[in-house]
């Protein structure tokens, strides 16, 4: 079974996903750039965004923010959001079973997909990280999609982005490849860490039809 990330690996949304945080986030005055949010919250759970800014400047990143946050993403995400180049035509003519296992919550991650065109390529098929107690980099969403379709973790392999999800893919003993084919990974500031090991880096969806 193939387990895809969402975010920078089917739908090509980090760098609207970072712009929009790093501008709510000074409109509160913290400031951060864009490597900052590839070093500390691209991959992660808005738990843990929430627990470095709070951190860092004593700020708590309540409802109310979170809510403006999703609110202004998502208007984003409907005027811009795009699939990832190749994604459409990999899950229609992937023979695999295949899932998708995100740290995003369940509203943004089917609204997102939704507006990527992705949503009847997707539906039943989504691993949320509300579904969970702890998101990635625990293994906790990669477990639960092998458990529900009834696959061991030698017979996964995930598709990640981020060390983020490397690490949980790590952790639940599942083989996995980076996907660099995101525009996040072409960015003019800086591109994420590419610290930890993989099976495969590939920067090309139809890669993963041969």
């Amino acid at each position: 079974m193939v387990i895809f990330d969402c975010d920078g690996v089917l739908i090509d949304s980090e760098l609207i996903s970072a712009e929009v945080l790093l501008e709510e986030l000074a409109l509160i005055g913290v400031k951060a750039d864009l490597p900052y949010f590839f070093e500390n919250f691209l991959g992660r759970h808005f738990s843990a965004v929430a627990s470095n800014v709070e951190g860092r400047t004593g700020l708590v990143l309540g409802p109310a923010f979170e809510g403006r946050y999703l609110e202004r993403l998502l208007a984003r995400f409907q005027a811009d959001l795009k699939p990832m180049a190749g994604a459409c035509e990999l899950l229609t003519e992937l023979r695999a079973n295949y899932c998708v296992a995100t740290n995003s919550k369940t509203v943004r991650v089917t609204t997102a997909l939704q507006f990527a065109g992705l949503s009847e390529l997707t539906g039943g098929r989504v691993f949320s990280g509300s579904m969970v107690e702890h998101g990635k980099p625990a293994p906790d969403l990669f477990q639960l999609a092998a458990r529900r379709h009834g696959v061991a973790a030698a017979d996964c392999i995930v598709i990640e982005d981020s060390d983020m999800g490397i690490a949980a893919a790590h952790a639940a003993g599942m083989p996995v490849w980076r996907f660099i084919g995101g525009s996040h990974y072409k960015s003019e500031h800086g591109s994420p860490a590419r610290l930890l090991p993989v099976d495969r880096e590939f920067d090309d969806l139809a890669d993963l039809m041969q």
